[in-house]
């Protein structure tokens, strides 16, 4: 991945970041004081932010999909030991709520969601906001210009960036008819929000090499679209989407860095994913 210092020095923040997830995690969660941070390094100053809605019973899937999340209770109670025990099954369709689309998804050649290096999913961030665009445009796609505007301000997007498209669609979640457009049942033929134009999307997948594109709809594609031109465009070049991403008013423009680790389904067009932000300190 090439970039600037800054952002190599973001990598290595990131990868400490990431190292100490996981091993101060557990120390703390079992009452064991972590090791120090190296010396001129505080993890302690790096704020985590969750981009993921919950799923539950108002988790929102695409109008066409034959159902949505299921969380049936299996065990809830004391035991006949005297001890307390909890269990859940959960059943789902793979795109919904926040969720990553893997390239099977639109491309026969495509990997699916267990093939898709890891790597791929954990790197630098860049947010181009087109929420006053789409405010006025609710059918909005990110043009061209859009990206070239954004890189004249603020810099190259590097390879291997994964692009968060900031839409302001957020803050209509999990209203059904305002974030899709329309609520009729079993209709996706008449939704409304903004995202992806294909041309800006090529130039993402071909110039810049991006790793994935995500954003606050519920497609990479915007509602009105019927041959799904983005979707194609990424599939074929290996990029997964990451859809219906919360909180992203809250990421910087550059400087953050994005985990996006979808359930490793074999063989998956898809999959509920946890998707989370590293934030450097001052944001």
């Amino acid at each position: 991945m090439r970039g600037s210092g800054r952002w190599a020095l973001a990598g290595f923040l990131a990868g400490v970041g990431l190292l100490a997830l996981g091993i101060l995690g557990p120390l703390a969660q079992a009452g064991t004081a972590p090791p120090p941070s190296p010396p001129g390094l505080d993890l302690g100053s790096f704020r985590v932010l969750d981009l993921t809605y919950a799923f539950d019973s108002s988790t929102l899937y695409w109008p066409t999909s034959p159902s949505g999340f299921q969380l049936t209770q299996l065990a809830h109670g004391a035991t006949p030991g005297g001890y307390f025990y909890s269990a859940n099954s959960f059943c789902a369709p793979e795109h919904g709520g926040t969720h990553l689309d893997a390239p099977v998804h639109f491309s026969e050649s495509g990997v699916s969601v267990d093939q898709i290096p890891v790597r791929q999913l954990v790197a630098p961030a860049v947010v181009v906001d087109v929420s006053a665009q789409a405010q006025a445009d609710p059918d909005y796609r990110l043009r061209p210009e859009d990206l070239r505007a954004w890189e004249a301000t603020h810099g190259t997007i590097p390879n291997g960036a994964i692009v968060l498209l900031r839409t302001g669609w957020g803050a209509r979640y999990p209203d059904r008819k305002r974030y899709f457009g329309d609520d009729t049942p079993n209709d996706a033929s008449h939704l409304h929000f903004p995202s992806y134009g294909a041309d800006a999307a090529r130039w993402l997948v071909s110039e810049r090499k991006v790793g994935a594109l995500g954003v606050d709809t519920a497609s990479i594609d915007h509602g009105p679209s019927s041959d799904f031109p983005v979707h194609r465009l990424a599939a074929a070049a290996q990029v997964p989407g990451l859809e219906n991403l919360a909180h992203l008013d809250q990421v910087p423009v550059r400087g953050a860095w994005v985990i996006a680790l979808p359930v490793k389904i074999a063989g998956g067009s898809g999959g509920p994913a946890r998707i989370i932000a590293l934030l450097p300190p001052g944001t």
